[in-house]
């Protein structure tokens, strides 16, 4: 059998729902093949969306016109914002959802989808013409060709599960493996490595003493992932935080020669940030216990996921770790944490784009770059997704800069770093995070989705009526107030009068005075959402921060529009140390500001490059 697309996805998880989504609503022909249905959107660790950094991650996937956030609002058992009581740079949203839902309700939109086609099958080649991607073979001996091709093979390549000393070929959740694609990607010359992550038991809810836990209630009324959500999820459960102890810790350190990561059974890295419980309890040896938190898993069932007890342990160490926890002295496991190990390629070898730097067409998103979680995944879904329909339309790729999104960090990081172990999404990693928050996601990202061609209509108007709802009340804060009125208002308010209190602006900088405060005190802003007032206040009282980031940002973009040649040979630019021509050669970056994020190229070898341009686009004018 032979067919023809114009794009193949490969993988149904969270970066391949929005590949295909975003190949197929910009009116591209789309297959996209996954090794079960099953697995389609599959919250195969923690039953949740967002959290720190990887909430602003989420919202900017929806910012853009992406399906991630939508579906995590229509299935929210509880939100929170995390990081409250920091400043708003780090706030997070991050929700419980019902896993289950969230996995079919995703399905039912790629289903409905126009020019997008799902097929359960498993993909074992990328074909390629030269050193162009032409289409894919599968395991049932099908020929596909397309001209665009995005692998989210997420963490199924290879991939197997890891208890004790039981090892078994299969991907996460007792689903099937994919096999034969790593040997292809190494035949076409990309760097294979492996890498590990792991996931925590599964304990039945009836078995635990909930008594022994701290209760972790929702907020009311706080953002949602998608601004296309009009009404405020009810928060539907609970979580709990408890503490591992002594015992716990004793019974790890007695049983440490049967861990699998210790033991040498575990070759793939695993994540720093994401340690297993046992890698806990070594690490840090100093402690006296660590936090668990008990989360449902989905509105109906049974099952609780118990967050931060990963492991790899033997089933009966297992169970002796987990029964030492107060609370948990008669829990019952549903299904033992596990280690999982696959492979990935090194993400050094894609361009800002994610299309490989070695074959023409082929891109690459999700966990198979060397990257961890769903969001994170998501967010290079959706920009390999419209890079691959540019590139098959012959438009302008997409590449965002680190001061436009959580995911232009996010992604060059990825291709100018590269990573040794699975890559995880922090706050600290954005140098203009007071930028780039949830609130204001829309207002940076909804106007280049608009360009691209992403956006619906639908929330192509929500986002210019909010455009207008903000020039009103910024016009609303530019007046002034009757003095007496501000007086007593600020006295109220523990605040000292001065002579520019009067305008409503001046007012907002203080710190005990509040938009809403204002709104009830002056009868200003009527009509106007809170989401909107929450978005000038927070530009009104960070508004000398931002200015200063703003004027890096400006001095960055100088370098970010000085284009490189990719074909460019460095060894030829006298003055330039070894080092920075071979990591030149080796990266060949597309802008001096990537230039000089790349390790081992020093400021100086900067100014050495930035003189030898200057000097060639003269000697360029003057041959004109």
């Amino acid at each position: 059998m032979e067919e023809r697309y114009d794009a193949i996805v490969v993988g149904s998880g969270h970066a391949g729902c929005e590949a295909a989504l975003a190949l197929a609503r910009l009116n591209n022909k789309t297959l996209l093949t996954t090794l079960n249905l099953d697995s389609i959107a599959f919250l195969a660790c923690n039953p949740s969306i967002g959290g720190t950094a990887k909430g602003q991650l989420a919202t900017e996937i929806d910012a853009l016109g992406g399906e991630m956030g939508v579906n995590a609002d229509k299935n929210i058992l509880q939100l929170r914002m995390l990081n409250r009581g920091k400043g708003v740079a780090v706030h997070s949203l991050r929700a419980q959802v019902d896993k289950h839902s969230y996995h079919s309700t995703m399905k039912q939109v790629l289903e409905s989808q126009e020019n997008l086609t799902i097929k359960q099958c498993e993909v074992v080649e990328i074909l390629t013409e030269g050193n162009k991607t032409i289409g894919v073979k599968t395991a049932f001996g099908e020929t596909v060709y397309a001209d665009a091709v995005v692998l989210c093979t997420g963490v199924y390549l290879e991939s197997r599960i890891i208890i004790g000393e039981y090892t078994n070929n299969q991907g996460p959740n007792g689903f099937t493996n994919s096999h034969g694609l790593s040997k292809s990607l190494e035949n076409l010359g990309f760097e294979i490595l492996r890498f590990k992550t792991g996931t925590p038991a599964r304990v039945l809810n009836t078995s635990i003493d909930y008594s022994k836990f701290e209760v972790q209630p929702g907020d009311e009324n706080i953002q949602t992932f998608s601004y296309l959500t009009k009404k405020q999820p009810k928060n539907t459960c609970v979580c709990y935080l408890g503490y591992t102890n002594e015992k716990t810790h004793e019974i790890i350190r007695n049983n440490i020669s049967r861990a699998p990561m210790f033991s040498g059974t575990i070759k793939g890295v695993g994540p720093r940030y994401c340690p297993s419980m046992e890698d806990k309890v070594v690490r840090f040896s100093d402690k006296s216990r660590h936090q668990i938190f008990l989360e449902p898993e989905d509105s109906v069932g049974n099952e609780i996921y118990v967050q931060g007890f990963s492991s790899s342990m033997p089933v009966d160490v297992q169970e002796e770790m987990y029964k030492s926890v107060e609370g948990f002295e008669n829990v019952q496991i549903l299904r033992n944490a596990y280690a999982i190990e696959y492979d990935c390629i090194n993400s050094l070898d894609l361009l800002p784009t994610l299309e490989s730097k070695k074959i023409k067409g082929l891109f690459f998103a999700g966990q198979i770059n060397g990257t961890s979680g769903y969001e994170e995944a998501g967010a290079q879904g959706i920009i390999a997704g419209i890079n691959a329909s540019n590139y098959l339309q012959n438009k302008e790729p997409l590449i965002l800069r680190r001061d436009q999104g959580y995911i232009g960090v996010l992604i060059d990081d990825l291709v100018t770093k590269g990573t040794n172990e699975p890559y995880r999404m922090m706050t600290s990693r954005a140098e203009y995070r007071l930028l780039l928050r949830q609130d204001n996601a829309d207002i940076r990202l909804t106007p280049i989705g608009i360009k691209v061609g992403l956006v619906s209509e639908e929330r192509k108007k929500l986002f210019e009526k909010k455009l207008k709802q903000i020039e009103k009340v910024k016009k609303e804060i530019s007046q002034s107030m009757d003095s007496k009125k501000v007086r007593a208002f600020f006295e109220k308010n523990e605040e000292n009068f001065t002579n520019t209190s009067c305008v409503v602006k001046e007012m907002l900088k203080r710190t005990n005075i509040t938009i809403e405060k204002v709104k009830e005190e002056f009868g200003l802003f009527k009509n106007i959402p809170e989401n909107v007032l929450k978005y000038v206040e927070t530009e009104v009282k960070y508004e000398g921060y931002l200015k200063r980031q703003n004027i890096l940002i400006e001095q960055m973009k100088k370098n970010e529009d000085i284009k490189l040649d990719a074909e460019f040979d460095y060894s030829t630019i006298k003055g330039l140390r070894l080092e920075a021509q071979q990591k030149l050669n080796k990266f060949k970056p597309l802008s001096l500001g990537q230039a000089s994020r790349i390790s081992g190229v020093s400021p100086a070898d900067i100014s050495v490059l930035t003189v030898f341009l200057s000097m060639r686009k003269k000697q360029e004018e003057n041959k004109n």
